[in-house]
């Protein structure tokens, strides 16, 4: 019994290599040493001393109980090397990690364990997590293990087992998910190619769609950039990568963006609730909560699948990338139908290059918010491409385009710029060169005003008036379409056979044109011809029947008469 003695080290005991307890209880001692010659000891209390670090506890083979509460123990090594040890006790230290106590794990004698007073006790599954790592326990800070404690912790093993199975489960999908992202970026690179669109260059932002910064005269029409990610290849979600030549890698590494980070609508993935809807090789397609993901051209086949109405209801965001904007119209119509409470497209990489590509947003039934991203996107660098949106998709209530609020100002001079022009186009235009134009529900509605069969009895001028403009508005806005063109392989025929009959009826429609206008040319140098003689003729007729006057009175009050 050396306790309470001010002793700093552990020394002088050779000579007692039959000791079987040594107590050694507060005093001042920074390391455990020289003790493993002590073969019998049986009882070590080293409570109430300095010691940091479990260590030098080989050759205490007969060592059944250990006392260190009250130190600064915060990791407990070594405990494996006591083939006797039953009972140890760790009160009151520093030990902050469950990880910190993995040696006990090793331990077959250990029966006893006390930890109460270390921060790792306050853990919310402290005791089945013990339990868990010493499975012989039968008491734990001074009480007993039940069969309870036992079946809880059974319970929390599983759990956690299943955690690690769910986390080793979504990171091989989010690597999947990469490389698909990536192989979609790779064939978005060849259609950009053929389609020679200009290229990205220069250090891009890290961009919201959502939160996407206001419009600014320092930004691409309130919208900017994001960083690029490492080169993309081709590369199958089972197999290695292959790396492209040289040049290749260099022009993907500038142009393409598969991994961009921190894009909470369009990229960012991987939580619990993402839902993978269709996966290939090239295509992914997958459901964030209200946000629908769609990347490369296959994605497009998940909008046919089978929805529920109440998940269908859910979506209110629809993100495109690395798809055709020309693949992306003959499916508008169904998301019209599909997605009743969708608020939110957001375009990147899409091939989006020209005014009247806008014009097909108009098949949405709603639409809160437009984004439009600069990057694969050539009608944002459009001057007037703000203003015809504002104009053509006026029904839609569009709230914010690119993140920047669609003021009243910007209706107004929308309508300024455009206005003028849909009105001649609607009023100039022939009625079968509108009727070419125009959608099947407009060409209803035209025709429904031309037969006249839209003056309902009753109605006021003012009303029809009223209507007329309506409708007038309406069809201005409505000549500003694109048609759909569907580019899949099937509809190859089809589309030439209408691109056929189109060309047939423009060539007809040019062909009278030039004969009314050759017809009126020989008029009008016939009339040039006959025009003097004419004009004598006319001249002695009057004077001739003016030379009597009273006869041609006569005959005037005369022709008066039979016309009232």
């Amino acid at each position: 019994m050396l306790g309470k003695n001010r002793i700093r080290k552990i020394c002088c005991l050779q000579s007692l290599s039959k000791l079987n307890i040594l107590d050694l209880h507060d005093n001042q001692i920074c390391r455990i040493e020289n003790m493993s010659h002590l073969s019998e000891l049986q009882a070590l209390n080293l409570a109430g001393n300095d010691i940091s670090r479990l260590e030098n506890l080989q050759g205490l083979d007969c060592l059944t109980e250990l006392n260190l509460r009250h130190n600064c123990v915060s990791a407990v090594t070594e405990v494996d090397r006591l083939p006797r040890l039953q009972r140890l006790f760790l009160s009151c230290n520093n030990i902050s990690s469950l990880d910190r106590l993995a040696c006990l794990g090793e331990s077959r004698s250990l029966s006893e364990l006390t930890l109460d007073g270390n921060p790792v006790a306050l853990e919310t599954w402290y005791k089945q997590a013990v339990l868990r790592c010493v499975l012989h326990l039968k008491q734990l800070d001074m009480k007993r293990i039940t069969d309870e404690d036992r079946r809880m912790a059974g319970v929390q093993a599983r759990k956690e087992e299943e955690k690690k199975k769910e986390s080793h489960k979504q990171t091989i999908h989010k690597e999947k998910r990469r490389l698909v992202i990536r192989n979609a970026a790779q064939q978005w690179e060849g259609v950009r190619a053929c389609l020679e669109l200009p290229p990205t260059n220069g250090a891009k932002e890290e961009v919201s769609p959502e939160n996407s910064p206001a419009h600014s005269p320092a930004q691409t029409n309130g919208l900017a950039q994001e960083p690029s990610p490492d080169e993309p290849r081709r590369v199958s979600p089972g197999s290695g990568p292959e790396r492209p030549p040289a040049g290749t890698e260099n022009r993907l590494r500038t142009n393409s963006r598969p991994n961009s980070p921190r894009d909470p609508k369009l990229l960012e993935a991987g939580s619990g609730s993402v839902q993978s809807l269709s996966l290939s090789d090239s295509h992914l397609a997958e459901l964030d909560g209200d946000t629908l993901r769609l990347f490369g051209p296959g994605a497009l086949e998940a909008l046919e699948r089978g929805w529920g109405v109440q998940t269908a209801s859910a979506v209110t965001v629809i993100a495109f990338r690395y798809i055709s904007f020309d693949a992306i119209v003959p499916t508008l119509p169904r998301i019209r139908v599909k997605f009743p409470n969708l608020s939110h497209l957001i375009f990147l990489e899409t091939n989006f290059s020209r005014l009247p590509q806008l014009a097909a947003l108009a098949q949405v039934r709603r639409l809160d918010q437009l984004t439009i991203h600069p990057e694969g996107n050539p009608v944002v660098c459009l001057a007037l491409w703000r203003s015809f949106a504002v104009y053509r998709l006026h029904h839609l209530n569009l709230q914010r385009i690119n993140g920047q609020e669609v003021t009243m100002n910007d209706v107004i001079a929308a309508e300024r710029v455009f206005g003028t022009l849909g009105h001649i186009a609607a009023t100039e235009t022939p009625r079968c060169r509108l009727l070419l134009l125009l959608e099947e529900s407009r060409k209803r509605q035209l025709q429904f005003l031309l037969e006249g069969r839209g003056r309902r009895a009753g109605l006021s001028p003012e009303e029809l008036r009223d209507n007329g403009k309506l409708v007038g508005e309406g069809l201005s806005r409505a000549l500003f379409n694109y048609p759909s063109r569907d580019c899949s392989a099937e509809s190859l025929e089809e589309g030439t056979v209408e691109s056929s009959d189109r060309a047939a009826m423009v060539e007809q429609y040019l062909q009278e044109l030039v004969r009314r206008a050759s017809d009126t040319n020989l008029k009008g140098e016939a009339l040039h011809k006959l025009w003097p003689s004419m004009f004598a003729e006319m001249v002695r007729d009057s004077v001739l029947e003016m030379r009597d006057r009273a006869a041609f009175r006569q005959a005037s009050l005369a022709k008066l008469s039979e016309t009232k």
